[in-house]
């Protein structure tokens, strides 16, 4: 699950050293048009979350992850060969959609064999593993155009499609039980999205889910600017980067050993009260004019850090309701989030003006509407555990097997 979850963060992150070279090549005018590389997969991912669940609950989830898997890899070579900046953003936009499956299903299947706390333990080892692809991702694009043009990033993309395809192949059972198959009809799909829509707790942690993630996608979208023209620091830039995806996953790392101890709420909403903190100092430092570089790499890494508790947890209380129904569950779940961080990320990314300001604001903003929908599907009771019981076979008797 690591490992087809790592495609998307693969597919973003290998890019940011490219950027300007991209720009450079398509002549681009704009100086933000260049995020696009990056929104427009961001865009595909939120669309496609929205296909996958009713396929994986009908057919199962290892034939639509093989599906879109090849697409993946298929789209990934079309953009290597684009001849217009309008066809390459169209060629991301569909490997964006087909990818979406991968996060899609890999919340799907880890809830088809876990729930409650001891899902939202293995979701955290899952995005600790998933969280060394941004650390090395932009260091492999770096390395890619020492020795090719940044045609052969889209390569490297493929290359590993094949491999995580091949892996699934081979490795991965197929986890939705024969009896928990559910027809395709509209009417049951939208019965399953009200089902979401309506349960209080699990939508407002899907949108905090999803404001939590806008500033990471503003980050990315910009941090190509902003270390080579704000900071003037390119040549430190993927080491830079690096240690944010570092943070991030330090704080799945450590999330993944307490959560099973303190559980997934109270370590979620300790950790985005401590983001809302942070980012005021963020602010109130930028503001004064204060912010220099080495300063700036700590309190993104810190704001990153805590975004690593609240990811996982978050998620995993919002798919706790929900269990034979759980593919369309994650589909829904999945869409709505990567839209609203996709949406509100890009805004904040295009608003980019040669400071740090705008993305500060941005994290801010973020953190406070978060903790509002937290507070809101709480009922503001927060801190508190809900127990979850494992579900266990009943025992047969001798009589019975017999």
């Amino acid at each position: 699950m690591a490992s087809l979850m790592s495609l998307n963060a693969l597919a973003i992150d290998i890019m940011l050293p490219a950027l300007g070279l991209i720009s450079d090549d398509f002549g681009l005018t704009g100086e933000n048009d260049r995020q696009w590389i990056i929104t427009s997969y961001i865009y595909g991912m939120a669309i496609g979350s929205i296909l996958y669940g009713s396929l994986a609950d009908r057919y199962g989830r290892k034939p639509v992850l093989v599906v879109t898997t090849v697409i993946y890899v298929a789209f990934g070579i079309l953009c290597a060969f684009s001849e217009s900046y309008d066809l390459l953003l169209t060629a991301r936009f569909i490997q964006g959609l087909a990818a979406s499956a991968m996060g899609v299903l890999a919340n799907s299947i880890i809830r088809d064999r876990y729930e409650g706390d001891a899902m939202a333990r293995t979701m955290s080892t899952i995005m600790m593993v998933f969280m060394a692809v941004p650390v090395m991702a932009p260091m492999l694009g770096q390395l890619v155009l020492v020795f090719a043009p940044w045609q052969v990033i889209f390569i490297v993309l493929s290359a590993f499609g094949a491999i995580a395809l091949l892996w699934l192949l081979i490795r991965l059972p197929e986890t939705l039980h024969p009896d928990d198959k559910t027809l395709i009809n509209m009417s049951s799909v939208v019965g399953s999205w009200r089902q979401v829509i309506m349960h209080r707790n699990a939508l407002g942690h899907v949108l905090a889910s999803g404001v939590m993630m806008a500033p990471l996608f503003a980050f990315i979208a910009s941090a190509q600017q902003i270390f080579f023209n704000t900071f003037d620091a390119a040549d430190i830039f993927v080491f830079i980067f690096a240690v944010n995806a570092m943070a991030m996953a330090f704080g799945n790392f450590i999330n993944s050993r307490i959560v099973m101890r303190f559980g997934a709420r109270r370590v979620s909403q300790a950790a985005l009260i401590f983001f809302i903190f942070i980012a005021i100092i963020h602010l109130a430092v930028t503001l004064a004019g204060w912010l220099t570089l080495p300063l700036f790499v700590v309190l993104l890494a810190a704001s990153m850090g805590m975004v690593g508790f609240t990811g996982a947890n978050f998620s995993s209380i919002a798919m706790q309701p929900f269990g034979k129904n759980a593919g369309v569950a994650s589909s829904f779940q999945n869409f709505t989030r990567t839209l609203i961080s996709a949406a509100i990320g890009g805004a904040i990314g295009l608003q980019f003006d040669g400071t740090t300001l705008p993305l500060v604001i941005g994290f801010f903003f973020c953190g406070i509407a978060a903790f509002l929908f937290i507070l809101w599907a709480e009922k503001g009771v927060l801190f508190r555990r809900v127990q979850t019981a494992v579900k266990k076979e009943p025992l047969k008797t001798n009589e019975q097997t017999l």
